[in-house]
């Protein structure tokens, strides 16, 4: 359980101090994009109301409160899953990075009423038009490493 709430403390907090950073110390909110390695990395600010590439942000207040309240009911379900199901710590560092990147967004969701997203990476001439942020991150990568790892068993000795 120590790796869990370390991951989940570490993603929550390099969301949370990165978008602080970004959309606050560099008024990203009031520039709007501010290149950084064109065209490879930018952050552009979005608000996302809804979920992923902003689907259902047309309902924003109803979709904000359910939003908070589903990121509340998996991390506590995937603390749960940790505390009696999980034994491979991989699978514990990424259960954490889901719970902390849920956190993240969801006390955006609470305060902004909105995802503060401000990662825009685009590559190669393709031009990416979605943006993205430390959370997002931690979520995915946690979602792979629990398909990874999560079914881990320990062997009978």
């Amino acid at each position: 359980m120590r790796l869990f709430a370390c991951s989940a403390i570490l993603w929550f907090l390099l969301d949370q101090v990165s978008k602080y950073a970004i959309v606050h110390g560099m008024n990203l909110a009031e520039h709007g994009a501010i290149d950084v390695w064109p065209p490879f990395l930018t952050f552009r600010m979005g608000w996302n109301t809804g979920i992923n590439f902003g689907l259902f942000s047309n309902a924003a207040d109803a979709m904000r409160w359910f939003l908070v309240g589903l990121a509340v009911v998996i991390a506590l379900w995937l603390i749960h899953w940790a505390r009696t199901g999980l034994t491979h710590p991989g699978a514990h560092l990424a259960a954490g990075a889901i719970v902390g990147g849920a956190a993240g967004n969801a006390l955006d969701r609470v305060i902004y009423g909105a995802v503060a997203d401000v990662l825009n990476v685009s590559c190669c001439g393709i031009v990416n038009p979605f943006t993205f942020n430390i959370a997002d991150i931690g979520i995915c990568a946690g979602a792979f490493g629990v398909l990874i790892f999560g079914n881990h068993k320990k062997r009978a000795a």
